[in-house]
Formats: structure tokens, sequence, C-alpha cells
């Protein structure tokens, strides 16, 4: 693993960093992300969008004809992380960019990548990933919305929910059920899909951070063209995959309160007239968390070391969402529980509010993309080569596995 850029890598991220200072629209420390919270977080982000893309910095390693520069995957991983210094607007188009893009770029025609990219990349339209059921979350083969196709089309009915950004997307990637009688990881199709196309209601969910960024989809009698098939037709396992394969590198990494803030509060808040520091508990914590920080820092090297030699990321990128999740949490949980009963009580105070918000947020992090549980599997049976788990629905017709109703 190289830990160093080489000369033209470091003249390319001298080069991200000078335009980024230039046009960034908040300097690292001057603003926190909290400062958008009064505006429209979605104008600010498509208008850094537009102008990342006409600058050429929206896509680095799409193709020229798709909005993009050509450039390498590790120069890719360079922008990301100078990008990350700077208080810009985040969590709008990442998983349109990061895993529909990837999935169209794969398996759509040359006359949708034209038409459906360009747009992708410059911010005009928003995209969305419709996987995860109300009985089909980390098992997603396991969904139940159902496909039944007449003549050029499909008709779809079901549920989708958990659905990140819909009630604000243009589009969104599908994956149903069209046949029972297979297996489950057989039975499935994929599709991209109109999220304004008649039958499809978006209802956003509430959650205990206050937002709702997530939302139910419902499906009732939808059309949608079979040239919006991406693959054919019972490969929608093979497709998905290539989209969760991306995931892990496009929102791998739970983002909030760290090891500095908690370093920082531990210098400062007061614990039985002394700071909160001198505790020996206090102390280990932080050493912990800074330990595994330094971890996720050599996993994300070692990422960029095997982009930089032509490689694929593997599986073992999801080892930095099962600590990035758990520490964030423990963080949060750190700093609330520094203030005792006043912890929980509403404040204008950044770094409380730093605190509260990872404690809440983490929880649901440790679920989306991947539970904790899944991912221990991921990287058991397919980083370290331990044994399957055992499978009851294994060569069954998904008709015939046992579930509540039978």
């Amino acid at each position: 693993m190289d830990f160093n850029d080489t000369p033209d890598q470091a003249k390319f991220r001298e080069k991200c960093r000078i335009w980024l200072e230039n046009n960034a629209p908040y300097k690292d420390g001057s603003a926190k992300m909290e400062s958008f919270a009064n505006k429209d977080i979605l104008k600010e982000a498509k208008e850094w969008q537009k102008k990342k893309y006409d600058a050429g910095w929206a896509m680095l390693h799409w193709p020229k004809e798709y909005g993009g520069i050509g450039a390498t995957p590790i120069e890719r991983i360079v922008w990301a992380n100078e990008e990350a210094k700077f208080n810009v607007p985040k969590g709008i188009f990442e998983i349109g960019l990061g895993m529909c893009g990837p999935v169209m770029m794969t398996y759509a025609t040359e006359e949708q990548k034209e038409r459906y990219l360009p747009p992708m990349a410059e911010g005009k339209e928003i995209w969305c990933q419709l996987f995860s059921e109300p009985s089909a979350g980390s098992d997603v083969a396991g969904l139940r919305s159902k496909a039944i196709k007449k003549g050029d089309k499909w008709i779809v009915n079901g549920q989708k929910v958990w659905t990140s950004g819909a009630h604000f997307s243009d589009f969104g990637i599908l994956v149903v059920r069209h046949d029972p009688e297979l297996e489950k990881h057989k039975g499935l199709t994929f599709f991209f899909v109109d999220m304004k196309s008649p039958g499809i209601e978006v209802k956003p969910i509430k959650q205990i951070t206050g937002g709702s960024s997530f939302n139910e989809v419902y499906f009732t009698d939808v059309e949608i063209p079979d040239s919006q098939r991406l693959g054919e037709i019972g490969d929608g396992w093979k497709v998905a995959i290539t989209t969760l394969m991306n995931e892990r590198l496009a929102v791998g990494d739970a983002d909030g309160a760290d090891v500095e803030d908690a370093f920082k509060w531990a210098k400062n808040q007061d614990s039985l007239g002394e700071p909160l520091l001198n505790n020996r508990a206090a102390r280990e914590s932080i050493a912990d968390w800074y330990c595994e920080a330094s971890g996720l820092k050599n996993t994300k090297l070692r990422t960029m070391s095997a982009l930089s030699k032509g490689d694929t990321p593997g599986p073992e990128a999801s080892i930095t969402k099962i600590v990035s999740a758990a520490k964030l949490q423990d963080i949060g949980n750190f700093g609330i529980d520094s203030l005792d009963m006043a912890g929980m009580l509403r404040t204008d105070n950044e770094d409380i509010k730093r605190f509260q918000n990872a404690w809440l947020g983490a929880p649901g992090l440790r679920i989306a993309g991947g539970t904790d549980e899944i991912l221990r599997n991921v990287i058991a049976e397919r980083v370290l080569g331990l044994p399957q788990d055992p499978r009851a629905d294994k060569g069954v017709a998904y008709k015939d596995i046992p579930s509540g109703k039978n």
C-alpha cells in the first residue's frame, strides 16, 4: 500500500485545491453544514453541481460525452478527498451519481446514456434507488413488488421504503419480481422509471432527527416501457449487485461528529470541577476512536492504492461503513452523556447539536445501505473467506419460501 501521491497525483491534488478555494461557497472552518439549514438546500446543491459541471469537476471519471473528463479512478478519489475539506452542499446527488449513474453506464443503451447521464452529472435531474421494501431490507432479494409484462410494457405494483430523496427525484432505478416460480435471486428484473409516472405515490417518513429525507414509495399499476429495462429479464440481481458494489464507495462513510470533536469537547467540558479529559474512561474512549479513525483512514488509502493500480475495490469497502457508523453513534452518546439530563434539551449550541444529531442519526446509518449484520457476513465470507451461512431458501421457488403468512 502506497501512502504517498505520485508526482502527477500531487499536481492534480493541487489543481483541485486551488479551484475549490476559489469557488467553494464556504471555506473549511468558516461555516458548518447547518449553515444551509435556513436556505433552499436543493437550490444550493444544484447550483454547486452546475458550477462543478461547467468547470469539468462534476464527474471526473465519466467519459467526456456523458459529462466527465475521462479522469482516472484515483483522480476521482483525490478530488473527493479535497472537496470533503470544504463545507459544500451534500446528500442530494450521491445516490444518483454514485450508484444510478454507474448502472446506467453499464446497462443502458447508447441513446439512453446520451439522454440521461449528462443531465445527471450537471444536476438538472436527480435520481434515487428503489430497492428496500417493508419485508425486504437487508435481504433485498426477498422483495415482493411485482412486474407483469403486457406487450412492450410492464405493469408494476408494490411498495418501496427508506428511499432517500424520492420526494425530490426525477428518476429512479427499480428492481422488482417478475416470476415468483423461480428462486428469489433469479426471478428479478431491473428498470429505471420516471418518478412522475401515473400511479407512483411518495410519502416522506418523519425521522427522529426532525428531517424527512427517507420516503415510502407506492406503485399502483405503474406502466414502464420495456425499453427502460436494464439487463435481460431475470438479470435483476446481477444488475442490483453492480449498484450495491458502487454503493460502498458512494455512501460508505458515516459523516458527522468525529474524534476531533470529542477531544475538543472533553478539553473544555466541566466534569465535577475539572475538564472531562481528566477522566480516565473518557481518555480511553477517545483513544479507541482515534485508533478507529486511523484504521478507517488506512482502509481508504488501501482503496486508493488499488484504484491507482487499476484494480477494482472489492467487498472490503464494507469495513468503512460498519466501523464509521458505530463510531459515530458512540461519539454522539459520549457528548450527550457528558451533559447528564441536559443532553437532550433543544439548544442553539452547534457543538451540542452535532453530538445530538450523531446520536439520533447513527442508528439509521447502521441499517441504511446494509445492516451491521449483513456487512459482517460480507466481510466474513468475501474478505476472510469463511463458509457461508446456511440458507433455507436455496434452490426453492420464491413462492414456496416459508414466511409469516404460511
